[in-house]
């Protein structure tokens, strides 16, 4: 139990990691100084210069690496704060635990250091007053070791403070407790049909190409069974086999889907779509009442939809160069699409006249190019936008503008401009509807 204690104690104490770091660079210091003492022609002068020379590079060391600490201590602690404010308070143990930073700012204080103590051999050994190689060698290469750290640790520092990053860092320490505590047994399907994953993490990417030769080979028929951007628990089914399965290496189909901790845009454009769409939530929320912001995403995803609306969608099956499906995968359907894309906004902007305006400009607009098959999803967003903002509004007046289509939210719609603009007969349509 006291082990436990001291062990728990020194593990919740930011500073040990540091102080043993300054510790270090001062017994460096001390065994590169003795060695140059003994053996001062080790390192040639003219690698590491003259004993001034010697005297203002490990002053310039010094003087550098220690403002350089306390940028960074500062810049760690106002994101501390930050992810506190943003995120949650109880994150803050997890943040300051990170062993990572701790190491980094180790890493800096012996630099500083070994720079100080150092300085003492500038002139002391034998041979008149030669210049400490040795020494000076040995903070050159702390020096590109504490620049390389700084540039690490930016990046990890970065990483950390995503909202997918912390709930990694806590997620990862909580994975690791439940395997020390209940073991991690890996769970196949008995007839080998079903290959699990290993590891958790989003789908970032899959060699679809690989995956069909792989199936080829052993003439069966591969289903992914998470969609692009799905989280993947471990232990779970990550390719269906169809077809005889003892002819495919699981290590081999598994190392052709990558999974990270955080969706990319790469290969997953639904991902596009959700940021767009959290922007506009974040937007419309009753701290912030930013309408306009909200319209603006509006107008990416219109664009976005629009390229798509008269286009063919991904089937879903890959084939090999004799026309054999061997890979399915999961895609999103049109309707799912215009889901993804205007459910959220709509049941957020209902009360805001220039995001349903601008919204049904955008749902209009799309009709013209859609072919009648598609039209289905849009006419139902028509549909329970109206309901949404009979519901919001009271008076029919605000009722019938809300619903205008306006390119520009509240600016450009046929009710505010003139007769000319071509926006006309799609509001005449909506106020048909509306009436």
């Amino acid at each position: 139990m006291l082990g436990f204690r001291i062990r728990h104690a020194l593990g919740r104490r930011l500073w040990v990691i540091p102080l043993l770091g300054i510790l270090a660079g001062a017994g460096l210091s001390v065994v590169t100084v003795a060695i140059d003492r003994h053996l001062h022609s080790l390192v040639t002068q003219p690698l590491v210069g003259s004993p001034s020379d010697a005297s203002t590079i490990l002053a310039t060391i010094a003087t550098s690496v220690v403002t350089l600490t306390s940028i960074v201590l500062t810049i760690t602690l106002v994101a501390v704060q930050l992810a506190m404010g943003q995120f949650s308070p109880r994150i803050v143990r997890a943040l300051l635990d990170d062993r990572g930073s701790q190491v980094a700012v180790a890493l800096f204080g012996a630099t500083f250091t070994f720079a100080i103590f150092s300085l003492r051999a500038i002139g002391t050994g034998p041979g008149g007053d030669p210049t400490p190689g040795v020494t000076v060698l040995t903070a050159f290469v702390l020096v590109a070791a504490s620049s390389a750290a700084l540039v690490v640790f930016v990046h990890h520092a970065a990483q950390q403070l995503r909202i997918g990053g912390l709930i990694d860092l806590v997620g990862d320490e909580l994975r690791t407790q439940l395997d020390e505590r209940h073991g991690s047994p890996e769970r196949q399907a008995g007839d080998g049909s079903v290959i699990m994953s290993t590891a958790a993490g989003n789908v970032i990417h899959v060699d679809e190409g690989g995956l069909v030769e792989l199936a080829r080979r052993a003439d069966c028929t591969l289903e992914l069974v998470p969609m692009m951007g799905d989280f993947l628990m471990r232990g779970s089914p990550l390719v269906r086999i169809h077809g005889d399965a003892s002819r495919l290496d699981a290590r081999a189909i598994r190392s052709r889907v990558a999974l990270d901790n955080e969706r990319t845009h790469k290969g997953d454009p639904a991902y596009g779509f959700r940021k767009l769409v959290d922007v506009a939530q974040r937007a419309l929320g009753t701290s912030s009442n930013d309408a306009t912001s909200a319209v603006q995403v509006v107008n990416r995803l219109h664009d976005c939809l629009r390229q798509m609306a008269d286009r063919p969608l991904p089937s879903g099956e890959h084939r090999d160069s004799t026309g054999t499906v061997r890979l399915t995968v999961r895609t999103l359907t049109w309707d799912g699409w215009v889901r993804l894309a205007f459910d959220e906004i709509r049941l957020a902007g209902v009360a805001y006249p220039q995001v349903t305006r601008r919204m049904c400009a955008a749902i209009e607009d799309l009709k013209t190019v859609a072919p009648d098959e598609r039209h289905a999803p849009l006419d139902r967003q028509l549909r329970l936008l109206a309901a949404g903002v009979r519901r919001a509004l009271d008076d029919e007046d605000d009722i019938r503008a809300a619903l205008v289509p306006d390119a520009q939210g509240l600016g450009s719609g046929a009710d505010v401009a003139d007769g000319r603009s071509s926006l006309r007969a799609p509001a005449a349509v909506a106020a048909r509807r509306i009436g």
